[in-house]
């Protein structure tokens, strides 16, 4: 019972680090479409505190041991991945 509850637990603290890095996405996404280009010093304050707010997120389930650093570190390489390719494709617009 114990460990079936531990799982839960990690793998919903996996899921809402997940859902978090989504929500990070949809807003730059939102703002590169409708307010500023990437070069605004607003998107850089913006993706800079975002980023370093889910760190400091997967940082914590990590200490906590409910995910594995490698799977934190995973979730932060694949947002910057698709944040990457998505300020690619704006300045090709």
């Amino acid at each position: 019972m114990a460990s079936e509850m531990i799982v839960n637990h990690q793998e919903k603290a996996f899921a809402l680090l997940q859902a978090d890095a989504e929500k990070i996405l949809k807003l730059i996404k939102v703002q590169m479409d409708n307010l500023t280009m990437p070069q605004c010093p607003l998107y850089e304050e913006v993706l800079d505190t975002q980023m370093f707010g889910l760190s400091r997120e997967i940082d914590f389930a990590v200490r906590l041991g409910l995910i594995d650093s490698k799977d934190g570190k995973a979730i932060l390489d694949q947002l910057e991945r698709e944040l990457s390719a998505l300020h690619d494709a704006s300045i090709k617009k």
